[in-house]
């Protein structure tokens, strides 16, 4: 009993951080991601190369990397994240500008750096960067008036800067997604009205000029939107052969293995962008339906986080993680539905990628970190 009773104290601490763990958000997490190493499986199993390349070992592997390095950052005080922000935004953009330079092209995009083995795709930190960085800058902030002009300028120029380097990847949909969760996090905060009205007239002027900038082939997409049937081989190729698999599934599905666009290779990247048209065709309505259940209470419980955060940057953090995950989510399925544009963007731990998959596990692990020290709980 004398030799238990201090092990009993030293094991209090970690008990009572166990306790205050998000349990549902982290199960949720690992859930999507069992979920996407199966149908990326069921993508890739008719295929001999991608099979052979191990793609859902592979994507295993990186989720459970991934959960490590989560349990990994419940270890530290998100503060220490928050503190280190410009470091991190620092390394990001010099990652970005080393992808320009020297990254791989793939299918016209150059968005990879590879590092022996492995292949870096710096656009996926560059959000985490984003949402820590702003958490910073207005987590510091103590007035709680409306943000003025002079006080946007300069994270609006900060966010920019990725962005842009995005956008020249090509990388557009990354991009937007980043500039509106960085927007909704400062919404968050707070803006004066009649600043709200400048910048929404500010954007409608600017819409023409962003046309004009837009490449023939970021056109079409648009222009395939509203006629895909108008190049049904070409452009409208891909949104038609997703909402062929989608609707085909029905409402029960054809069955796991079974989807016969992704077996006979009609769907195009099928384990990336149109993951979620693989698992309407395989597991129908119901299936389809139960993921976006489980993607709601995931955005749910990182929304709660950010109402019970202990102060303005844990709620910055969670909300921005929040947003982050929606946008990636509503953008993905409106994208295989025929409703958005084709943006390239992936459905957060379900579709493939190493880069992704660790940036997603990273930003829960941030938002659980901000769970834990939350009002009047402390976890160490």
């Amino acid at each position: 009993m004398r030799t238990s009773a201090p092990l009993l104290k030293t094991l209090s601490p970690f008990r009572r951080a166990l306790g205050q763990v998000d349990w549902l958000l982290v199960g949720t997490t690992l859930l999507l991601s069992v979920v996407g190493v199966l149908m990326i499986y069921s993508a890739v199993h008719s295929n001999p190369d991608l099979l052979a390349n191990g793609l859902h070992w592979k994507q295993a592997l990186w989720s459970t990397l991934g959960l490590v390095v989560l349990a990994f950052i419940l270890l530290f005080d998100y503060h220490h994240f928050t503190r280190t922000a410009y470091f991190i935004f620092g390394l990001v953009i010099l990652l970005l500008i080393m992808v320009l330079v020297a990254g791989r092209v793939v299918y016209g995009a150059k968005r990879w750096l590879v590092l022996g083995p492995m292949r870096l795709q710096p656009s996926e930190v560059a959000r985490l960067a984003i949402i820590l960085l702003l958490a910073r800058i207005f987590g510091s902030r103590d007035s709680t008036e409306p943000l003025r002009l002079g006080e946007l300028l300069y994270p609006f120029g900060l966010v920019m800067i990725p962005v842009v380097l995005i956008a020249k990847q090509p990388d557009l949909g990354t991009a937007f997604t980043i500039f509106l969760t960085a927007a909704v996090m400062v919404f968050t905060v707070g803006v004066q009205r009649r600043l709200l009205y400048v910048i929404g007239a500010g954007l409608l002027v600017m819409a023409p000029v962003g046309w004009v900038f837009l490449k023939d082939y970021q056109r079409n997409r648009i222009f395939t939107l509203f006629n895909p049937d108008a190049d049904p081989l070409g452009t409208g190729y891909q949104s038609m052969q997703s909402k062929i698999a989608v609707g085909s599934g029905e409402f029960w599905g054809k069955g796991l293995l079974q989807g016969t666009q992704s077996r006979l290779h009609f769907l195009p990247e099928k384990h990336t962008d149109f993951i979620f048209s693989v698992l309407s065709e395989e597991l129908g309505f119901v299936g389809a339906t139960l993921l976006l259940v489980v993607f709601l209470i995931f955005i749910h419980r990182c929304m709660l986080a950010a109402l019970n955060a202990g102060d303005k940057e844990g709620a910055l953090i969670a909300t921005g993680v929040a947003t982050s995950f929606f946008l990636y989510s509503a953008f993905n399925i409106g994208m295989t539905l025929g409703l958005i544009p084709i943006v390239g963007i992936p459905l957060p731990l379900v579709s493939y990628g190493g880069s992704a998959s660790l940036a997603s596990f990273i930003a829960v692990g941030l938002v659980v970190n901000v769970r834990m020290r939350r009002k009047g709980f402390t976890a160490f």
